[in-house]
């Protein structure tokens, strides 16, 4: 009996934990990989001064 209550808390928590901590970080070295490639993408846009608020042109 001990056996299947270990085996229920590492199925109902430990791996969605263990998941959601792992793509938090892939979510992170992703969005930190493609930052420049964007921003040089929509340089002139909206969307990059409401990125960067102090660096677009005030219109």
């Amino acid at each position: 009996m001990p056996g299947v209550i270990i085996i229920l808390i590492v199925l109902l928590v430990a791996i969605p934990v263990g998941f959601l901590m792992t793509m938090t970080i892939v979510a992170g070295v992703l969005g930190w990989t493609v930052e420049s490639e964007v921003d040089a993408a929509n340089v002139g846009t909206e969307h990059y001064d409401l990125a960067h608020p102090g660096a677009g042109s005030a219109a």
